[in-house]
């Protein structure tokens, strides 16, 4: 491992920190190798941000609010990496990685980073990669990391399980528009935000404001925090710099009661037993002797002359 590589990610060169979330995302085993040195080596300097989860349907601005968010924030005196996870091409198997061009004036900042990352088929659209990734960024000397999700399927769950603070904007609209988020969405959220609350979109704003205001009333929210719903406006820039003293409350209150430091230690805990999952399910593909067995006990399942159990524990005894 190069040596000079850490020391200079731990002085927050930013090349460096491409350069080893390179080798983070790559499938090589000898990168993969340098990469987890490179993590254990990096470890102390890591666990010093807030990790802010933004998600919301397509359309709703998360670029246009990432970049006004992160600009304020940096106004702030902070370091604000961003990880714009994008949806992998199922036919082609690229990513159209366009996220510095939809945040300009984010990526000339010197205290920025924007790294898209493909999600290479990864579930629900996250890359898999980006919980390493923040490691590094932390350890690079970011004071905020926003991980922006492309709003498909399970992946807000997955960004959700990675981050200290989850938001999920939402557009302005009729009552109706309950009907189309997913109550456990709403229910991963620690706050909702309405955005685009310019223009025509202010009256029906505040409308679904108190919509949302009495839903969110409807669902038991454990600890010591209840979300409320917020009003911004990206593209004027109106309401960002509340919403950010809104996650600096949220983090203060969790510090104090500790549940801060709880979150993330059940969060590390979490996806260990899932790497756990995935190496055992990487050892059974790679076992000869399960993958000779496999078909003959599928037909003897299919065929109903063997239960499930019994096949799935003859898989285990073979491993």
């Amino acid at each position: 491992m190069d040596s000079s590589l850490v020391q200079d990610l731990l002085k927050g060169n930013r090349r460096s920190l491409a350069k080893a979330i390179t080798l983070v995302e790559s499938s090589l085993p000898q990168h993969r190798e340098q990469a987890q040195s490179i993590l254990e080596e990096i470890l102390p300097a890591t666990g010093n941000s807030i990790r802010i989860g933004v998600t919301g349907v397509p359309g709703v601005g998360k670029s246009t609010f990432i970049e006004v968010f992160g600009l304020h924030m940096i106004g702030q005196g902070k370091r604000v990496a961003v990880l714009a996870v994008d949806p992998s091409s199922p036919i082609a198997g690229g990513s159209i990685l366009g996220d510095k061009t939809r945040m300009e004036e984010l990526s000339r900042c010197e205290t920025a980073f924007i790294r898209p990352s493909p999600s290479s088929g990864a579930l629900g659209g996250v890359a898999q990669k980006t919980r390493e990734t923040v490691l590094l960024c932390e350890a690079a000397g970011f004071d905020v990391i926003l991980v922006e999700t492309v709003g498909v399927g399970q992946s807000e769950y997955q960004v959700a399980a990675m981050v200290d603070f989850f938001m999920v904007l939402m557009l302005p609209g009729g009552g109706d528009e309950l009907q189309g988020i997913k109550k456990g969405i709403v229910e991963l959220a620690d706050a909702l935000v309405i955005n685009k609350t310019d223009g025509d979109g202010e009256a029906m704003a505040k409308i679904t404001q108190g919509h949302y205001t009495s839903a969110m009333n409807l669902l038991r929210h454990p600890g010591f925090w209840t979300p409320p719903v917020m009003t911004c406006s990206a593209l004027e820039n109106r309401g960002v710099d509340t919403l950010w003293d809104m996650v600096v409350d949220y983090y203060l209150q969790a510090l104090e009661n500790q549940s801060f430091q709880r979150k993330r230690a059940t969060q590390n805990r979490d996806w260990m037993h899932q790497l756990i999952n995935e190496m055992l399910l990487l050892k059974l593909d790679q076992n000869a002797r399960a993958g000779a067995l496999l078909p003959q006990l599928e037909d003897s399942v299919e065929k109903q002359t063997m239960t499930a159990y019994a096949a799935a524990r003859q898989i285990i005894d073979t491993l």
